[in-house]
């Protein structure tokens, strides 16, 4: 499943960097079908980087990649850390 995930965002990558941002695959959780990745560049402090990651990036990994379930971000997980303390 990591192979197909890895391969699948090599091919959404030009798109990403097209816009002055890249994307990362941080880990993929095969149990909760959970991917994990980093958006850089313009992305951090882009307004849409939200839509990016659900609205392309997930949209187009659950349809590619068997047993994905969603993607977040590893921006997503700190901002939430923060929330909780």
């Amino acid at each position: 499943m990591e192979e197909q995930v890895n391969k699948t965002i090599q091919a959404i990558r030009p798109a990403i960097q097209a816009d002055g941002g890249d994307i990362f695959l941080r880990g993929v959780d095969v149990a909760t079908g959970v991917v994990t990745v980093e958006l850089v560049g313009a992305c951090v402090s882009c307004p849409a980087s939200t839509v990016t990651l659900k609205a392309g990036v997930e949209r187009i990994l659950k349809d590619r990649v068997p047993g994905v379930t969603s993607v977040e971000s590893v921006g997503d997980q700190v901002s939430e850390s923060i929330v909780s303390l």
